[in-house]
């Protein structure tokens, strides 16, 4: 084995990327024995073909998958309703007026939508979660739901609910439908792979579902004919996130749980055709999913989009999206534009983590009887995730990479790099060495990323090098180990970053995972934290790190959140507690959050509002 292998030190940022080890048969042999798959060609030179939409989805036909060499390309999930491989484009469920309040079932669509093998679906230790302490500031005492159908959801919503497998509320969940069914603005902070998603879209389209007929803009629904039919979008939600993927993963939920229903979501972001995006808004829009760029370039087309009906605007990684970078695109967002700025506009602001210094720059967009939700401590790491912290030299992650992945069952691994030129060049040398590997960075064009997912999740190349940017929010079934090849810097957010690298890629929804950093004297700076987080979830500290354990084991964590008003009640659930009623307590005159969650008498007077 020690000759298939070459000590090699990947660039640092900025240098000429070396073309990596050549072709070894014995590196090859060794990785079909170790049970990897044959790695497969990736062209990162070529372009996705576009296609025009067929004006008729029902009778568009199937189409190849896309080119690639080696085994097992036929099994990359395609739609059997588009002509493209954009996300943009996958098949939703389109309405027709007679379909009256509640659509028939569409076997096809619905077993494309629910039945795939890459949808994420709740693990063995789900329960797990059960045991985390639940945080609730605010001026309201919420009441959680403890299971779905006590949720006062749509029956159509409830019903796509189970179809996606979901069989009972995570905490987050719990917390904050009941708090977005009656009429309140929320911050909620959970770990990165534990519902977010979900908590953001069931309660909003639920609440939609009674009222779609009064507030949605026309669309032409199944009958669209492009010559005559294009419509102007006038979305009842926006939902905002910083990176593409993470866009492409929200309009897939929302795609299961729109089904059925009146509600047609469409999905927005940069590096994909424009002509293509706006065909899709011109047949009519009542949740969009957009990464900031590409909605800025659409609100400058007022003859395409209007976000005058806005109902709800949310914020997926809300502590990325108000850092200073995004201050222009932000503000552009929430009040540029013919943006709805009436006290019918909730806000909804989600993410793994939620720094005390964005407090204040979020509360300018939210009412002040918002509610703020915390699941465990912000910031942590869920028993569910296995860390292990090994030390290894800079010019030794090569060799300790590759023995790494031969030394374990093959299964879904996502490596994390600090630079593009690293990610390039640890995927060739994986793939010379016989890995099936493939990589994304913000440098490759849009489609070469969605081939690149599309292939990792299928399992065609199920090693996926990416930058940690890249990667934020991605949501891929069944990815069992993630490596930090370079830990993230602390002096560039690194605490967070590490965070929303190994709790949000593994261990998702009651899953189980492994998480393997690669560490040396360069990492010293992130290591106090590391061994706190370690102390934390009970897991075991190597011997390099034990010098940063803290006197007395006080785990007093730098970024501790602080409740947000001067006068606030303080809900604190903990064990099996922050499934049912629990025993919180609240201020005097709180109210109790209460109601149905759609239709006409949606209970929203119980928060003090109307149900439009």
């Amino acid at each position: 084995m020690e000759s298939a292998l070459v000590d090699v030190t990947p660039p640092a940022n900025g240098t000429v990327t070396p073309a990596g080890p050549p072709k070894n048969e014995e590196a090859l042999k060794a990785a079909r024995d170790a049970g990897w798959v044959l790695p497969v060609a990736h062209n990162y030179t070529s372009k996705t073909p576009v296609t025009v939409l067929n004006g008729d989805e029902s009778e568009a036909q199937p189409d190849a998958a896309p080119a690639a060499e080696g085994d097992g390309a036929e099994d990359i999930p395609k739609s059997r309703y588009h002509s493209s491989n954009w996300s943009h484009d996958a098949a939703k469920y389109e309405w027709k007026e007679e379909f009256g309040d509640v659509g028939p079932r569409d076997e096809k669509l619905e077993k494309e939508l629910f039945q795939g093998e890459f949808i994420n679906r709740a693990g063995a230790k789900i329960e797990n979660y059960s045991t985390v302490e639940v945080n609730v500031e605010s001026k309201t005492r919420v009441k959680p739901i403890s299971n779905w159908d006590d949720a006062g959801l749509h029956p159509v919503v409830l019903e796509n609910i189970k179809l996606c497998g979901y069989e009972l509320p995570t905490p987050i969940q719990a917390y904050a439908i009941p708090s977005v069914i009656t009429n309140h603005d929320m911050i909620g902070v959970a770990q990165t792979g534990s519902g977010k998603t979900g908590a953001m879209l069931i309660p909003v389209i639920s609440k939609l579902m009674g009222k779609v007929k009064k507030l949605a803009a026309p669309r032409p629904g199944l009958n669209f004919d492009s010559s005559r039919d294009r419509v102007r979008a006038e979305p009842l939600v926006l939902i905002v996130a910083p990176t593409r993927e993470l866009c492409c993963q929200i309009f897939d939920e929302a795609r299961r749980l729109c089904y059925r229903s009146m509600l047609r979501p469409c999905v927005v972001y940069g590096g994909a055709p424009v002509r293509e995006q706006a065909a899709q808004l011109e047949r009519g829009c009542d949740i969009l999913i957009a990464s900031p760029g590409r909605l800025i370039d659409f609100m400058g087309r007022p003859e395409l989009l209007s976000l005058a009906c806005v109902r709800f605007t949310i914020i997926d990684e809300a502590d990325e999206m108000l850092h200073e970078d995004w201050n222009e695109e932000m503000s552009k967002i929430m009040g540029g534009g013919d943006a709805n700025t009436d006290g019918d506009h909730r806000y909804l602001l989600f993410s793994a983590t939620f720094p005390k210094r964005l407090k204040k720059l979020a509360a300018r967009y939210l009412s002040s009887d918002y509610i703020h939700v915390s699941i465990g401590r912000t910031g942590s790491v869920h028993i569910n995730v296995k860390q292990n912290i090994v030390w290894c030299d800079q010019d030794k992650k090569m060799k300790a990479l590759y023995e790494l992945l031969l030394s374990m069952p093959p299964s879904r691994t996502l490596i994390f790099v600090k630079f593009k030129k690293t990610a390039d060049f640890v995927d060739d040398y994986l793939y010379n060495l016989g890995l099936p590997s493939t990589s994304i960075h913000s440098d490759r064009t849009q489609s070469e990323r969605e081939d690149a997912l599309r292939s990792f999740k299928s399992g065609v190349q199920p090693i996926l090098v990416a930058t940690g940017v890249t990667a934020r929010g991605l949501d891929v079934r069944n990815v069992m180990h993630v490596i930090n090849f370079d830990l993230p810097s602390a002096d560039h957010d690194g605490k967070n970053e590490y965070v929303h690298r190994i709790a949000g890629r593994t261990a998702r929804i009651g899953n189980e995972g492994l998480a393997t950093s690669f560490y040396n004297e360069k990492d010293d700076a992130l290591g106090p934290f590391l061994t706190k987080i370690l102390l934390e979830t009970h897991q075991d500290v190597p011997e390099f790190l034990q010098h940063f354990k803290p006197d007395g084991g006080n785990l007093n964590f730098d970024e501790e959140e602080e409740p947000g008003y001067d006068e606030v009640a303080v809900d604190t659930v903990a064990g099996g507690d922050a499934w049912g009623d629990g025993n919180t307590t609240a201020a005097p005159n709180a109210d109790v959050v209460a109601g149905d969650a759609w239709g006409t008498s949606d209970g929203a007077s119980a928060a003090g509002g109307g149900a439009w």
